[in-house]
């Protein structure tokens, strides 16, 4: 009995602390956007997000052009405003809801 109690105790653990990394980098992603980008944008998420194939906008990040090709989509954006740490975020949201995906966010 007791190393049954113990099993359990140890996938509960496991069940409980194991973290959810895809979908939360997505949604802070998309915090981001409707909080601190898309007034400058003058657009929504969505919008925004399908102004690229996701093939595009991975090739963006992974040259290194992707807050470029966010200045140059909304002129009026305060890059610095944006913290380093969002970019990562704002990736994946743009990535997820690029043209070719099947999801629709909700901004």
């Amino acid at each position: 009995m007791r190393r049954l109690v113990t099993a359990f105790t140890l996938v509960a653990l496991t069940m409980v602390s194991t973290p959810t990394i895809a979908s939360a980098s997505v949604k802070t992603g998309q915090k981001v956007f409707k909080k601190k980008m898309r007034k400058y944008c003058g657009v929504s998420g969505v919008r925004f997000a399908r102004m690229h194939s996701q093939t595009e906008w991975e090739d963006l990040w992974y040259d290194g052009e992707f807050k470029e090709e966010t200045k140059r989509l909304c002129p009026k954006l305060p890059v610095k405003k944006i913290k380093e740490s969002w970019w990562k975020h704002v990736y994946d949201f743009t990535y997820e809801y690029g043209t070719g995906g099947s999801h629709v966010p909700k901004c």
